[in-house]
């Protein structure tokens, strides 16, 4: 059972309240996809994230193909980070956590995420090929439209998407 570790950094020129605003409402999430992924939020974004909520999705990753994701908000600690879990949806494991902290100038946010594909040795085939190039493409576009928001720092020696 292999799990992969996508880690994004990215540091933005607001304050450490506009960003957990922004990054807390689950809204938000459809406004940092990708057009392409057909974001729909189903239900369970009518407040802000708290521990236990639910939230439903409809995606079209990969050729049109529509998936339903259901998340789970498993913590919360306000203006400092949050988790979704998968609990249903196209990935055998998915384990979120998203960061904020305050930095000079700014905010620094990082993704940590924890993923298994499912289908076992054939997903661990189809990863490099499909997979990781889909998430960092994704994450490439969530840089790119938080930078149009919200401006960006000097200090973007941290902007990086990594796996492990």
């Amino acid at each position: 059972m292999k799990i992969y570790t996508l880690k994004a950094k990215q540091n933005l020129p607001i304050t450490l309240e506009e960003a957990w605003e922004f990054l807390s409402d689950p809204r938000n999430l459809k406004t940092i996809s990708p057009d392409y992924m057909g974001f729909e939020i189903i239900s369970g974004a009518d407040r802000k994230m708290y521990p236990g909520q639910i939230i439903q999705y409809i995606v079209t990753p990969i050729a049109g193909i529509k998936n339903k994701w259901v998340t789970e908000i498993t913590h919360v600690m306000d203006k400092k980070y949050f988790v979704d879990e998968q609990r249903f949806g196209p990935y055998a494991l998915w384990h979120h956590k998203h960061f904020v902290k305050e930095i000079p100038g700014g905010v620094e946010i990082e993704d940590i995420i924890d993923y298994k594909v499912p289908f076992g040795i054939l997903g661990q085939l189809v990863h490099p090929i499909l997979v990781k190039p889909k998430l960092k493409e994704i994450f490439r576009y969530r840089k790119e439209k938080l930078t149009a928001l919200f401006g960006t720092l000097d200090t973007e020696i941290e902007n990086q998407i990594v796996f492990a």
